[in-house]
């Protein structure tokens, strides 16, 4: 049977959209609903390392697109993960897909390619004008769609002695690059993290790092990903290390996900895990996960095989996570909210002592050498004239792009069938922001938290404001997570 995912033409000529995701202090919120936004995802990126090439990449092919959405869809998933892109390619058919369902992106700027990542060894050798080109065009182009929840500046760079003595300046570094191209040259900011490796050793003193204030706020990662695979098979919340994870991330300022997890030391993956991901011992610090990994590749974590006839069989993997997806309990909302109001307290105290709730840069941090300083930008010239690729943007869909001609196979073989999916239809995006760049400088150093609408419902101030009155910038961050509270207490109040 072949899959389909519906098109529904509004003839009033009013769509629904999705929302993009903005961050009131630790959590991903929905911008215009206000309820906090719980990652639950997969990484996503068919043929590995090598599914980019000049002519293809994840988000290329709009009928592969339908075939894979219209199974994370099945899953119950709201985000993807993509690791690399060709900007050459037109992704429009693929993000308009993927907004339809509801799903959002998050997308790592880097890929082999020559001039496309860093060298983690020698970083200065790769931090060159022609690979912030190429990382600017990527931002660039998925700069003009609301379901890009954000941006990966690296991943696992860190990873061993050499790179951590090596790499940490160079991603706060492009970090610092990253936003301010985003500052001149999309129409909404866009958060900026990084990916970090599943390595006791770094991840938690890098977090650090990467979130405190050098020269100024643009250094700073607005979310940190996590790649974590320390629970495998029938663990607890103790054995598997998962309450000491809590710990090690409950004083970081901004939301902390897991951008991988999954271990596949024991076999079939019950994903046991899922169920505390989402449980309230976990979800006032950690923000949801993505599951490694959508396809079968040599390091056996798939959920689905990819067949050279580009139909698909689900593996056992598939079918247990969306029974773990599924048997997940509603959200524990008072839980939540009580986070929410202790994170205001916390950026309160903050506040009255410093101009900003973010910490300043110490001399050192743990196993990471950073005494060089950031290097000085070398790309400087596209946050004036920007790069020479094509903004995305949504587009009009025909009924075949949203089917499928591949077919989907279960685990024995033979063909299943897949309830037919609603897909909401979205508005373009790009033009439902002013035509002309917003001035982002009035509430840098709220890092996104007005993203409510127009920043003028709430004032704005400018540094020099913000360091002689610590009450204004309180009372600013302060009327805003009020918003959002009683607009999550009333939302939750309504549905249940």
């Amino acid at each position: 049977m072949l899959l389909k995912i519906y098109f529904f033409l509004l003839v009033s000529g009013v769509y629904t959209f999705i929302h993009p995701i903005t961050i009131y202090g630790r959590y991903f919120v929905d911008s215009e609903t206000k309820e906090p936004f719980y990652i639950k995802g997969v990484d996503y990126q068919p043929g590995g390392s090598s599914g980019v090439t000049s002519d293809s990449d994840p988000l290329s092919d709009p009928a592969i697109c339908a075939r894979d959405i219209a199974l994370f869809q099945d899953l119950g998933i709201n985000t993807i993960r993509i690791y690399s892109v060709n900007t050459n390619l037109n992704h429009d058919a693929c993000m308009t897909i993927l907004a339809s369902a509801g799903i959002y992106l998050v997308l790592d700027v880097n890929s082999p390619l020559p001039n496309h990542h860093l060298n983690r060894y020698e970083p200065w050798v790769t931090y060159t004008k022609e690979y912030l080109r190429n990382v600017y065009e990527v931002v660039h182009q998925f700069s003009g769609y609301n379901n890009t929840l954000g941006f990966f500046a690296g991943n696992e760079v860190v990873n061993d002695k050499l790179s951590a003595t090596n790499s940490p300046v160079y991603i706060k570094a492009l970090v610092r690059d990253i936003k301010n191209y985003i500052e001149h040259h999309s129409q909404r900011p866009i958060p900026v993290g990084y990916s970090a490796a599943d390595d006791l050793l770094y991840r938690v003193s890098l977090s650090k790092y990467l979130q405190c204030v050098d020269h100024d706020l643009s250094d700073t990662v607005d979310f940190y990903g996590v790649n974590s695979y320390q629970w495998c098979g029938e663990q607890t919340m103790q054995t598997s290390g998962y309450d000491k994870l809590v710990e090690a991330y409950a004083d970081f300022s901004r939301p902390v996900f897991f951008s991988e997890y999954g271990c596949n030391e024991v076999t079939p993956r019950n994903f046991d895990e899922v169920h505390a991901l989402y449980s309230k011992d976990m979800t006032n610090v950690f923000n949801g996960g993505l599951i490694y990994e959508f396809s079968q590749e040599p390091n056996n974590y798939g959920l689905v095989e990819i067949l050279p006839t580009k139909d698909i069989r689900l593996l056992a993997d598939y079918f247990l996570l969306k029974q773990q997806f599924e048997s997940l309990p509603e959200l524990d909302y008072r839980h939540v909210l009580k986070g929410m109001k202790d994170n205001i307290n916390n950026i309160q105290d903050k506040l009255r002592t410093r101009p900003h709730a973010l910490p300043e840069c110490a001399n050192s941090y743990d196993n990471l050498d950073i005494s060089r300083g950031l290097p000085d930008p070398v790309g400087s010239a596209y946050l004036t004239t920007g790069v020479q690729v094509e903004q995305g943007k949504y587009t009009t869909i025909t009924e075949s792009e949203f089917k499928s001609p591949y077919k989907v196979f279960d685990v024995d073989g033979s063909l299943i069938y897949i309830n037919e999916p609603t897909v909401q239809l979205v508005e373009d995006t790009t033009s439902s922001w002013s035509s002309s760049r917003r001035n982002l400088r009035g509430f840098q150093n709220c890092t996104y938290y007005d993203l409510l609408g127009d920043s003028s419902e709430f004032g704005s101030f400018s540094d020099d404001e913000n360091e002689g009155d610590s009450k204004k910038s309180e009372n600013f961050i302060l009327s805003i997570f009020n918003k959002v509270s009683k607009a999550f207490v009333n939302l939750k109040q309504a549905l249940t």
